[in-house]
């Protein structure tokens, strides 16, 4: 499998996924995102206060999973994460990359929504699963 595989599957599965994270307390957290591919680079928008910022500003390494449909088909990426709070980047992200109007979220803008940052993760590695990997399962890694 390679990694554009992998940005089909996730694409064929729901919009949603979850992040887990870890935080500065070695304790594990969990959170649900709309992500968005741009090149190899998956991106996140969320808040610079927010649990998973937090975690990741401690320590980079996550992991993600896109919601399981009946068929039990799956998509999971690990890689290392890092937040982005520079304006340069919320302007190039805040138009096309995402499929959502993010200034639902930040009417601001990307220049007058200081708490908003995102979030990029650059995949090391992959599992594309079907039948709850009784069918079939493949592996990618960088």
């Amino acid at each position: 499998m390679d990694l554009e595989k992998v940005k089909t599957q996730s694409a064929k599965h729901h919009r949603y996924a979850y992040i887990a994270t870890v935080g500065a307390d070695g304790k594990p957290d969990v959170a649900p995102i709309d992500p968005a591919w741009e090149g190899d680079t998956i991106w996140i928008m969320t808040f610079g206060n927010s649990v998973k910022a937090r975690n990741i500003a401690h320590q980079p390494s996550v992991a993600m999973h896109w919601q399981v449909p009946r068929d039990g088909d799956g998509v999971e990426v690990w890689g290392n994460a890092e937040v982005h709070s520079e304006v340069e980047t919320k302007r190039r992200l805040w138009k096309g990359v995402f499929d959502y109007n993010l200034s639902d979220f930040a009417p601001g803008g990307p220049e007058e929504s200081p708490h908003v940052v995102f979030v990029s993760v650059r995949p090391e590695r992959a599992l594309f699963y079907e039948g709850y990997g009784q069918k079939t399962h493949e592996t990618w890694s960088a």
